[in-house]
């Protein structure tokens, strides 16, 4: 087994990371949850601070304790993914993902890797509440996953990146070459072969969140526009709408012409400009977010660069 956890700038929370984890393994590895040979991997995603430094000194005092450090800042999916590919390269049976501040608690990864031995190629963490989350968080997340409900798309409620997953499954998770990852939407759809573990997540240990309100709105995009057409199918629903209206004034126009009344209308037709006018600018950059993404995944380059690797 091994356990991939990314990291950004997370100096002030890793070692105690690092010793909750090394804790945790060496337990499980007494027990003989998992083989002897079962290894940490911390996936530093281009990290400014002295986050790399922590993970070799901590290498060299732990062998399983190991590293590996991407070139630059590609982001929290792709860590994930750089981690995972290391991981199954490197032979393991089993792959855990988990964010490196450990608001997600460790102590039922032992009862993932039962659920993982009872048959399951895939074990979610899921939240069983969001109590430690501010009302606009809580808000914010429940209307995200009713908005992807819509949309059809199938995801774990209050799930987030905190899962076990077989080597078959991370094989071919690894086949998805799409650059605009989210990997929520996109690990469901490899296998129903699933179960859960309900956990209450704790707050984090030291370090702050590196998932500001920007990069949520911009996963929840990523979440949205990978995996659905719908919203430029609805911009054709809107434009019929905006014709049904028009056709009611050119009614209500001609009406009042042919009654001999002025139509006073210099506010009215203003208002009707700026309105239509915004609609169609949103429009316009729905449709240029999907012609965006097009452009990315086109070229084709790679999601990564691996700079250092530090293995068992």
């Amino acid at each position: 087994m091994i356990i991939v956890l990314p990291c950004f700038n997370e100096e002030e929370v890793l070692p105690i990371t690092i010793a909750r984890m090394s804790d945790l393994l060496e337990r499980m590895i007494a027990g003989n949850k998992v083989s002897d040979d079962s290894r940490l991997l911390f996936v530093d995603d281009g990290s400014k601070d002295k986050t790399w430094e922590i993970i070799e000194s901590a290498h060299n005092n732990k062998p399983f304790v190991c590293g590996q450090k991407l070139a630059r800042n590609v982001g929290h999916q792709n860590a994930l993914m750089a981690g995972m590919e290391n991981a199954v390269n490197a032979g393991a049976d089993m792959v855990v993902t988990i964010d490196a501040d450990l608001q997600d608690d460790i102590n039922v990864i032992p009862e993932m890797v039962t659920q993982y031995t009872e048959g399951f190629d895939i074990v979610y963490g899921v939240r069983r509440e969001r109590k430690t989350d501010t009302w606009f968080k809580k808000t914010t997340a429940q209307t995200f996953y009713r908005i992807m409900k819509l949309m059809g798309v199938g995801l774990v409620y209050n799930h987030a990146d905190f899962r076990l997953m077989s080597s078959f499954v991370v094989k071919e998770l690894l086949l998805y070459r799409e650059r605009n990852l989210f990997l929520r939407g996109i690990v469901p759809c490899i296998s129903d072969n699933s179960a859960f573990v309900y956990y209450n997540r704790i707050e984090r240990q030291a370090g702050e969140s590196k998932y500001p309100l920007r990069k949520m709105i911009h996963l929840a995009s990523d979440g949205v526009t990978s995996f659905t057409i719908k919203p430029i199918k609805a911009l054709i629903g809107l434009g019929a709408v905006f014709i049904i209206i028009s056709l009611c004034i050119l009614v209500y126009v001609l009406y009042n012409y042919f009654r001999g009344h002025v139509v006073g209308g210099w506010s009215s037709l203003m208002l009707s400009m700026w309105f239509i006018g915004g609609c169609i600018m949103v429009g316009l950059g729905i449709v240029g977010e999907y012609i965006g993404k097009i452009y990315m995944e086109v070229k084709d380059r790679p999601r990564y660069n691996v700079e250092k690797t530090l293995l068992k």
